[in-house]
């Protein structure tokens, strides 16, 4: 790479952890820039991963005040978030690109739907609830079916993570939203934590079944300005009221699509 083409992945890493911090769609920034440097597909789709993991840890620790009151679920969630990265990274490597491309749209869309509706959906399901007397309205309920189906979206984004990364965020937001009665900042919270544990998982991953593919100089590159890029979204983002976080969220989620599209 010549000077200016480092100086553009690393700006590219940095804007992707701001936006992964926030939203979860940063790869639509790199991915891109990894290409026209060079890159073949999946040796930048495996840098890409290895460099954003430094954003998404200090995305995960900008945001760990509304991480409070979490851990029991996250403890939960995690583990099937792993398994689905290592799902996700196994499929990278095995199967064609054009397997996975045609629905991935399809799912980005519907999380978007989910993102935009869910204050609507929230309330309608919370009062069905207090009407059947099933809960307090005052405390998150998780039972048996909740949690199945929480794991079953831990581990399903998860595997859309190990396998490409963009718009992961936007998925786990919609799908925990419809779920979990928490504010968007508390959502965002533990979609960071689940992303950092995923794009950990399936970057060691492929470090160890692939290090040929690994390009080290781009994915040190994206690294720099991820890590500085998830402290300065996070610090950003919390900052956000909840209608312009969402508003973020579904804008970054219909780009993502458009992206997909015309690949």
């Amino acid at each position: 790479m010549t000077g200016w083409e480092m100086l553009a992945v690393a700006a590219a890493g940095l804007v992707a952890g701001s936006i992964n911090a926030v939203v979860g769609s940063g790869t639509l920034v790199t991915f891109p820039v990894l290409l026209a440097v060079g890159l073949p597909p999946v040796s930048a789709t495996i840098s890409n991963s290895l460099g954003l993991v430094a954003g998404n840890l200090t995305g995960a620790i900008g945001y760990r005040h509304e991480l409070h009151g979490q851990r029991r679920l996250l403890l939960r969630l995690f583990p099937a978030s792993v398994l689905g990265a290592l799902t996700g990274a196994f499929l990278l490597l095995h199967l064609p690109a054009s397997a996975f491309e045609a629905i991935v749209p399809v799912l980005v869309g519907l999380a978007v739907v989910l993102v935009a509706v869910q204050p609507w959906l929230q309330r309608a399901i919370a009062r069905r609830r207090e009407r059947e007397g099933t809960v307090d309205p005052d405390e998150e309920d998780l039972g048996p079916a909740r949690l199945a189906a929480l794991v079953a979206g831990a581990y399903a984004t998860g595997t859309y993570g190990g396998y490409f990364s963009a718009s992961q965020g936007v998925l786990q937001i919609g799908i925990f939203g419809l779920l979990l009665r928490e504010s968007l900042q508390r959502l965002n919270a533990i979609k960071n934590v689940l992303t950092l544990g995923v794009n950990t998982v399936a970057a060691l991953a492929y470090v160890v079944v692939a290090t040929d593919r690994v390009d080290w100089a781009a994915a040190g590159l994206v690294a720099g300005g991820s890590l500085i890029g998830g402290h300065v979204g996070a610090t950003l983002g919390r900052r956000l009221p909840a209608p312009v976080l969402r508003s973020a969220i579904v804008l970054l989620g219909l780009t993502a699509i458009v992206v997909l599209l015309r690949r």
